[in-house]
């Protein structure tokens, strides 16, 4: 079996499903096993950008619990993908890229695109690792079995995280012989287990069952753990209140009564605040407390904090934590879930508490933007918005003022996920993403993007791979003519100099309609709240799948962001509706209902 023909062979099946990526002339060997071998079990997707397969290769591994596969040329493809991989690398994700390369023999020598490091010649080898948990050349035959297993492996084990593989072109046609007798039969072959102490399980035990006020806090490392599930049955069981980090609100049942909210500098002020205040003991899963989590906690004590981290290093490195238990979340809840079969216990219930937001108003007027009385508001927007979202699907969030609030202001369905890139990723994130996390779902499935117009500038190309694909993705673009945090930002701390983050309005579904016929790609704009309800109604009865929804902002709110805002902000209970009386919103006032 040839190189080429033994990835393909391997990815195939292992399930992996999809390869983003695209074509060139040092990764077509590659694309070309697809076609031959693929058997509708493993598609080629071709993106617009390496950049976008990278982040749809990084939420199909975050959503599906799965190994995402990306794949580039050399040269400008290779460069492309490491906004994607630094991402993956950030956040934990495991992914496997397929980097192709001038040949071998040609290394030094002046091939087109060398990346061997010799004379003026980027150095691949150095470049990815710096983006990935490790990054191999494939050059030798006799190697290539054990360094396919050592990355597969390796991106699913431990502290997940991406892999790139850097195959030359003259690598492909090498011959490598059958797939070893004891190759894995799945994903979960590769897995090396890390053992967890039952000692320290067994401490945690005590601890909770001693608490008076026991919170968990969840991260987005317990949807990447053996299994998830242990987690929500053993706060369920043990009535345990649970507290989610922003890239994680779709792990716990946004209905429970067991949901405190979202911890970070755009969640709940209530969660920061019984956080700091009132728990005892709080047990922080999947999650190292990285600075977009902990400034909105007003004063931390360590003494009361345990971490459950497969990779403690990060949160020990903070010292943010009194005790380390060391392994897999979902083992680790595993074991507390039998001592508590064994030992039953109940958490003293939580007598009062409410979930809360900020209340929204308007921010100072930019100069030559004035604030218009009857104009649809961010925060309206996403309060209609809330009764579209779908159940059993899949949220995605960008960059940006759009992002904090569409968060904010609005749950996630039960058995949706919520997806956010906190790490690297940054704006356009999304909009690629989203076709990552659709693929493989069940029919009937639906997915809808939070973006602002900055992301769909840079990253709207995308939208045509979901229109070709016929994905029911809804893109709901946020157009105020900006980056509005960086606005925000200017504004808070730098006396209003608003500078290099405006610029000429973009007419979106213009733009959009160029990216789908109207049979396959519904577009629409609102800037009133009538409007949008229209809208909204409209797309529903659409026969096309994938939609552009502009949303024509033109007076802006302070973000509920808790870095922007006072230790005395006025908030709400998360229940309550609000009215913006048309007279008052040029005061900056608004009343709850």
């Amino acid at each position: 079996m040839r190189i080429a023909d033994a990835l393909v062979t391997t990815l195939r099946d292992l399930d992996t499903r999809y390869v983003f990526g695209v074509s060139g002339a040092n990764i077509e060997h590659f694309h070309d096993a697809v076609e031959r071998l693929g058997r509708g079990r493993l598609s080629a997707v071709l993106t617009k950008r390496e950049d976008g397969a990278a982040f749809m290769a990084d939420a199909r591994a975050r959503v599906h619990r799965t190994l995402g596969v990306c794949c580039s040329t050399s040269g400008g493809g290779m460069m492309n993908l490491v906004a994607g991989l630094a991402e993956s690398h950030a956040e934990s994700v495991p992914v496997l890229a397929l980097v192709g390369q001038p040949p071998a023999a040609l290394d030094g020598r002046g091939s087109f695109q060398d990346s061997s490091g010799i004379g003026r010649t980027v150095d691949a080898l150095p470049l990815l690792s710096a983006v990935t948990k490790k990054t191999l050349r494939l050059t030798d035959p006799a190697l290539f079995w054990e360094q396919l297993r050592d990355a597969i492996g390796t991106a699913l084990s431990g502290r997940m995280g991406p892999v790139a593989l850097l195959v030359p072109r003259d690598s492909y046609e090498l011959e490598v012989g059958p797939v070893p007798a004891d190759w894995p039969q799945d994903l979960a072959g590769f897995v090396r287990q890390q053992p967890v102490d039952a000692d320290d399980v067994a401490a945690l035990f005590r601890r909770l069952r001693e608490a008076t006020a026991p919170v968990l806090l969840i991260g987005h490392g317990v949807r990447r753990s053996t299994d998830p599930g242990a987690v929500v049955r053993f706060a369920q069981q043990a009535g345990i209140p649970v507290m989610t980090t922003m890239g994680a609100r779709g792990e716990f049942p946004n209905d429970d009564p067991l949901h405190f909210g979202v911890v970070g500098a755009g969640g709940n002020p209530s969660a920061a605040a019984y956080l700091t205040d009132t728990a005892d003991c709080v047990v922080l899963a999947g999650t190292g407390l990285a600075a977009m989590t902990r400034s909105a906690l007003r004063g931390w004590d360590p003494q009361k904090a345990v971490a459950v981290n497969i990779d403690p290093g990060e949160i020990r490195r903070s010292s943010l934590v009194d005790t380390v238990v060391e392994g897999d979340a979902g083992v680790v809840f595993g074991q507390l879930l039998d001592l508590l079969d064994a030992d039953p216990f109940t958490a003293p219930p939580v007598v009062g508490y409410e979930i809360t937001r900020f209340v929204p108003r308007l921010a100072e007027p930019i100069p030559g933007r004035e604030a218009d009385p009857d104009v649809l508001l961010q925060s309206e927007a996403v309060a209609i918005l809330e009764e579209h979202l779908p159940v059993d699907g899949h949220l995605l969030y960008d960059a940006g003022n759009c992002a904090v609030a569409s968060m904010h202001y609005a749950s996630v369905p039960r058995g949706s996920s919520s997806t956010i890139a906190l790490g690297s990723g940054g704006m356009g994130y999304s909009i690629a993403a989203a076709i990552g996390a659709q693929l493989g779902t069940g029919r009937g499935t639906r997915t809808v993007v939070f973006c602002g117009d900055g992301a769909f500038l840079m990253s709207g190309l995308e939208i045509h791979t979901a229109v070709e694909l016929g994905l029911p993705i809804l893109y709901i673009v946020f157009n105020n003519g900006m980056h509005g945090m960086c606005a925000s930002r200017q504004q808070t701390f730098f006396d209003s100099r608003i500078t290099a983050v405006d610029y000429t309005p973009v007419d979106v579904p213009a733009v959009a309609r160029g990216l789908g016929s109207p049979g396959r790609l519904w577009t629409g704009s609102a800037g009133t709240a009538p409007e949008l309800t229209g809208q909204l109604e409209e797309y529903r009865r659409s026969a096309c799948p994938t939609g552009v929804l502009e949303l024509r902002l033109t007076t802006e709110e302070v973000p509920p962001f808790a870095n922007f805002l006072p230790a005395d902000e006025p908030t709400m209970p998360a229940k309550t509706s609000w009215r913006i009386p048309a007279t008052l919103r040029s005061t900056g006032s608004m009343t709850p209902a």
